[in-house]
């Protein structure tokens, strides 16, 4: 009797391998899509209403309050006697902004490990922390400049005051959620507080740490703007630029540090959002989402 053979399951494998094919197409243009598209279409659309809002909705007695971008892009942006200040005052800010983040992870990882280790000390400490946060910064800038001067310790201070507390709060609730039985084990093996501290719980705790560092990284650029605003000794801000234009109402020239300042801010998060990635990888169920 004569066997026929069964193509079945080369059938099957071929048809696993063009759903497979598909599926990896698929996610291709979900990325595509929703890392392109979708980011130059917002984009684009923000482009229009800016030119909707100068053309048919201000007079044109009233444009220079809102110059068209190409006039910002040409007179300003591309005029290299109008960028070049802009340029010196952005890199004067960002070193202000990385004084102040330096001290403020410091200080913020610090505190927060030591709220941690028992519960008096964070009640002795969290309400200050909460009142730095609550506290409109404008209010307390010309306080800063009466008692610390108008130079470059007021600046990176301003900084610190707003960046601290999320690296406080995250660094805290990180130490806080570890899990208890990792504790236990630690626990039977007789490790110190250090030896407990170093390989359990600030690993543990780095994707919550990281976080704050990335939402205070985004906040000392602001603060630094807010001093170069507020303290004009030294060497002039980004800051200092814009409240200058202000006065002057020079519409292009602000638009163009607004939007540098801009770019600043983003390129910030941008790092230190890559550099979370880089040091927790996959190996935390928080690490990246956007896989799933």
């Amino acid at each position: 009797m004569t066997v026929l053979a069964r193509p079945a399951p080369v059938a099957r494998a071929s048809e696993v391998r063009v759903a497979a094919g598909s599926r990896h197409l698929g996610r291709s243009a979900r990325t595509l899509f929703g890392g392109i598209v979708v980011p130059l279409a917002s984009f684009g659309a923000a482009i229009a209403a800016w030119y909707a809002v100068t053309y048919l909705v201000l007079s044109p007695e009233r444009r220079f309050l809102l110059p068209p971008p190409h006039q910002v892009l040409t007179n300003s942006m591309l005029d290299w006697t109008h960028l070049k200040p802009m340029l010196e005052a952005l890199v004067v800010t960002t070193q202000v902004a990385a004084v102040g983040f330096a001290v403020a992870a410091a200080i913020g990882v610090g505190v927060g490990v030591l709220m941690s280790r028992a519960r008096w000390l964070e009640r002795a400490i969290y309400p200050y922390a909460v009142v730095l946060q609550v506290i409109p910064i404008l209010a307390i800038v010309p306080l800063i400049g009466l008692w610390f001067g108008y130079g470059m310790f007021a600046r990176v201070l301003v900084c610190v005051i707003i960046a601290a507390f999320p690296i406080i709060t995250n660094t805290h609730f990180g130490l806080q959620s570890v899990d208890r039985g990792q504790h236990e084990l630690f626990t039977l093996a007789r490790a110190s507080a250090w030896d407990r501290l170093r390989k359990l719980e600030l690993p543990s705790a780095l994707p919550s740490i990281l976080t704050g560092i990335r939402t205070a990284a985004g906040l000392v650029v602001v603060g630094a703007i807010i001093g170069d605003m507020f303290f004009a000794k030294g060497e002039p801000g980004i800051g200092t630029l814009l409240d200058v234009y202000r006065s002057r109402l020079q519409s292009e020239d602000l638009f163009a540090a607004i939007v540098l300042a801009s770019l600043l801010g983003v390129a910030v998060f941008m790092l230190f959002g890559a550099l979370s990635k880089v040091l927790i990888g996959n190996w935390h169920s928080s690490a990246d989402t956007s896989k799933k």
